[in-house]
């Protein structure tokens, strides 16, 4: 489906992105904390719609 190579940039991709964005929300949440209050149930809401979405096309295929 995807060659190693790209494999390894879409690996290194999401990693080196996920800490770009936690680190600038860090910056972010220092500075404005008014606009970051109750950030995490939207976190944990995002996590637990793709796990659902993952658990309904798990058990759904034959």
């Amino acid at each position: 489906m995807f060659s190693l190579g790209q494999s390894i940039f879409a690996i290194l991709f999401i990693i080196s992105f996920s800490i770009i964005i936690f680190y600038s929300y860090k910056i972010d949440h220092k500075n404005q904390r008014d606009y970051f209050k109750g950030s995490y149930k939207v976190i944990l809401f995002m996590i637990g719609l793709l796990i659902s979405l993952f658990l309904i096309k798990l058990y759904t295929q034959k």
